[in-house]
């Protein structure tokens, strides 16, 4: 596997001109003040459904849970609406018809910067490929099926963080 290289950001959102190499774990090691840029889609089907997938038991943070997301951190080099494309293509084979950007959010535990986005798509529901070591499973859910997920203990509670002007605007 390639090393995955990262730019690091200040607070306010600008490159510092350092990188970082990623490692398992490495993130809790990023310099205090500094951030890596992360992706995170919330993918929307024409149809109205919302596409969940299984994490990895391998990963780093939030081992098997399910997420309404799919993302990532952005390599060196890429700017966030590139890295959000090329991640969410990796993790299920999907090329979006729209992306929107409805928050940017810095989160010091992590040494994050997220930029999120709402992802439509158009696809045939079964064409999802999931990538090894990221996802297992996935599933498509309709705004009641939703909406429960987000409020219980199985939920991503950062997920639900990026996302809580719109998940309070389909209430």
């Amino acid at each position: 596997m390639a090393k995955e290289i990262w730019d690091l950001y200040d607070r306010d959102g600008n490159k510092t001109g350092e990188t970082f190499e990623r490692y398992f774990g490495g993130y809790k090691h990023i310099p205090e003040g500094r951030y890596h840029l992360v992706t995170d889609l919330l993918v929307i089907h024409s149809d109205g459904t919302y596409l969940l997938t299984k994490r990895s038991d391998i990963k780093d943070v939030y081992p098997g849970y399910w997420e309404a997301s799919a993302g990532g951190s952005a390599v060196s080099g890429e700017e966030p609406l590139e890295a959000a494309r090329r991640e969410l293509f990796e993790e299920t084979g999907l090329t979006p018809d729209s992306l929107e950007l409805v928050g940017i959010m810095f989160k010091d535990t992590s040494h994050a910067m997220y930029y999120s986005y709402i992802a439509k798509v158009s696809c045939d529901k079964n064409s999802i490929v999931l990538q090894e070591g990221e996802t297992t499973d996935y599933k498509w859910v309709d705004k009641e099926n939703f909406l429960a997920y987000v409020d219980s203990d199985e939920a991503m509670t950062a997920h639900n963080q990026r996302y809580e002007k719109y998940i309070d605007s389909l209430r």
